[in-house]
């Protein structure tokens, strides 16, 4: 087929036929398996089930498993993401006075952990917050009491530090693209009027970021979910009523082929994104028209 002459007779074409097949992608083993396990959330089972409405949602939503895993999962995210965001935006903002070698250093620094796999450093949390571990043994000599970091609620601390850790380069790479796009005149405008530094990030620095808060928020959100490796080599299927989060109920559901509870979950779970994405988008555009 001759895309460039089908393209002066039909401009829609090209961007169509390049487009076409990632949509069909999509579609195929993205779109129409989640419409299936929609329609799963509400039988009774799989295959030969009944039709039950929304008893499974109500069943969900009274089970002590899950409720528990929610909780934990909205006290991870309400605390690991304004964190990660508030380190990274800070860190972004002294990387982005700093120039030549030296900001290539650090950058580089903070984004080595976005190349180590998973399972590598599994090994290292292991033996950094054993009981036996590095952290106990400075505990000790410093004449303190062994912690345990694993078996307790300070399981909290270690989810959160991990995650920190993991997504820290990734954010503060974002926030100074953000930053390089806000014209420098802006400052000198501001200057000239008087405005202090904190001015000038209250009323320039902030406003101008929306954008890329909006899109460090959700991609903050969506990396939080990929913790769960590192807290499933760590702690098992089964860690400490702390960290048991949504994405253990899902795992344990699935081994245990209870596909109507799974789908379910998975549901509400993607209800929730896709909500919460609507309105940080709907925040930005109300703030940025104003």
């Amino acid at each position: 087929m001759n895309l460039s002459f089908l393209s002066k007779r039909l401009p829609h074409v090209t961007p169509v036929a390049f487009i076409l097949p990632g949509l069909l992608g999509f579609g195929l083993f993205y779109l129409w398996p989640f419409m299936v396990a929609v329609g799963y959330s509400f039988m009774s089972r799989p295959h030969g089930g009944e039709f039950v409405g929304f008893d499974n949602y109500v069943s969900l939503l009274q089970n002590p498993a899950y409720l528990l895993g929610l909780r934990n999962t909205l006290f991870f995210k309400g605390v690991s993401v304004p964190l990660n965001m508030s380190l990274a935006l800070c860190i972004a903002m002294l990387l982005h006075k700093l120039s030549g070698g030296v900001k290539n250093l650090l950058v580089l620094i903070f984004l080595i952990p976005l190349v180590i796999p998973s399972g590598s450093m599994v090994f290292f949390w292991q033996q950094l917050f054993a009981n036996q571990g590095i952290l106990n043994g400075w505990l000790h000599q410093l004449g303190f009491e062994p912690i345990n970091w694993l078996g307790s609620y300070h399981a909290r601390t270690v989810v959160i530090t991990i995650f920190v850790w993991k997504s820290l380069g990734f954010n503060m790479v974002l926030f100074m693209a953000g930053l390089s796009n806000i014209a420098k005149e802006y400052y000198e405008a501001a200057a000239v009027d008087g405005a202090g530094k904190w001015r000038m990030l209250i009323t320039i620095t902030l406003p101008s970021l929306l954008p890329t808060v909006v899109i460090v928020t959700l991609m903050s959100l969506i990396n939080s979910f990929k913790v769960f490796r590192e807290l499933y080599l760590l702690m098992g299927s089964h860690p400490h009523t702390s960290v048991y989060m949504l994405q253990h109920f899902m795992n344990n559901n699935f081994f245990s082929l209870n596909y109507p509870r799974l789908t379910t979950a998975t549901t509400l779970l993607s209800i929730t994104i896709a909500l919460i994405t609507v309105g940080l988008f709907a925040l930005e555009r109300r703030f940025s028209h104003d």
